[in-house]
């Protein structure tokens, strides 16, 4: 509960001082953005954020009703450059919101997330019945969302520190599917490729992948630069990346991690398919050769996300809840498998 975390034990726990957790849980100015951020996650993991109150009971459960409820529905995007409707995915995402509100005949106002630290200075809370918000929105902000005690939902994303309704696509089965079908092919020799602290989605992946290669007893052998370690821009990364040994497999946190890491591998006289082979997640390259990658239904994330908050609205005392979408395992049967690999044990 919150009363039992301190001060102390936030700032012991995120390696600053007192006086930084202070004026970062007061909203004052003293510490830069992302130690700010920093701070608010820590909080959030050890539970500063929770109500003391547990959920109240569902009782009876409420269907939404077109047109019987004033305020529009906003949508809020990261202010992330590669975030936004223009996205192969993201933008998918937003079509999908855009059209289910359509049909349900409601207002919807598009935001990105400001630098400042008020987000709705210009708006008043009453004219809004809920958020849907797309991507990474940073803490500070779904903070500010929390004090006005609007219903929202994430998707594909989580903070511990702000409690709500979440859809994501079924990251961990899709991409346990994936790895075993790649194993059932022969391979033996992986590297996992993303920055795992990026989105839970990527953490998801990771963990899924970790799983098949010990049920296989499959050595790791992971080299800790290429998920992220201490790297930050992943793509900066690649431009000067050396492999120490190539893996048969190269198995990426998304498509656009695999597109970019076969055009650095050219770059370094690789040649793949022959030399190695790249997987994916998101299906959003049809210009490389990708191996396997996972479809995921981006339209159906968003419409989903507007049921469930369409229905969070009339519904606020149940539990959060957190939907999943399974994804399509695509594996491409356009290359070979490898030519001597021993069994699996």
């Amino acid at each position: 509960m919150r009363g039992k975390v301190t001060i102390q034990d936030i700032a012991d726990m995120s390696g600053v001082s007192k006086f930084a957790v202070s004026r970062a849980l007061s909203g004052k100015s003293g510490v830069s953005a992302q130690t700010r951020e920093m701070i608010l996650k820590t909080a959030g993991e050890l539970g500063y954020f929770k109500l003391n109150e547990p959920p109240g009971p569902a009782g009876e459960l409420r269907e939404y009703d077109d047109g019987k409820r004033q305020g529009m529905i906003v949508v809020l995007f990261p202010n992330i450059r590669y975030q936004n409707k223009e996205s192969a995915y993201w933008g998918a995402v937003f079509d999908g919101v855009s059209a289910r509100l359509g049909q349900r005949g409601l207002d919807i106002m598009t935001l990105t997330e400001p630098s400042g630290d008020h987000l709705f200075t210009l708006l008043k809370p009453e004219a809004i019945q809920g958020i849907v918000t797309i991507g990474e929105i940073s803490t500070q902000i779904l903070l500010d969302i929390a004090r006005m005690d609007i219903p929202v939902v994430m998707v594909d994303h989580s903070d511990p520190a702000f409690h709500c309704d979440t859809i994501f696509t079924d990251n961990f089965s899709s991409m346990r599917e994936l790895v075993t079908k790649l194993v059932s092919k022969g391979y033996r020799r992986f590297q996992f490729v993303g920055n795992i602290k990026d989105a839970p989605s990527f953490f998801d992946r990771w963990l899924a992948y970790r799983t098949v290669l010990e049920s296989y007893q499959i050595a790791l052998n992971q080299e800790p630069e290429l998920i992220g370690s201490d790297a930050g821009d992943m793509y900066a990364l690649f431009s000067k990346w050396k492999p120490k040994e190539l893996p048969e497999v190269f198995v990426c946190s998304h498509d656009a991690n695999a597109r970019y890491l076969i055009e650095e591998l050219r770059k370094q006289h690789f040649d793949v398919p022959r030399d190695c082979v790249v997987t994916g997640f998101d299906n959003t390259c049809d210009t490389h050769p990708i191996l396997g990658t996972v479809n995921v239904d981006k339209e159906l994330l968003g419409m989903r996300a507007v049921d469930q908050l369409l229905w969070r609205i009339l519904n606020r005392g149940p539990a959060v809840e957190r939907k999943l979408i399974y994804g399509d395992v695509i594996v491409r049967d356009m290359y070979g498998s490898p030519q001597t690999n021993s069994p699996v044990s």
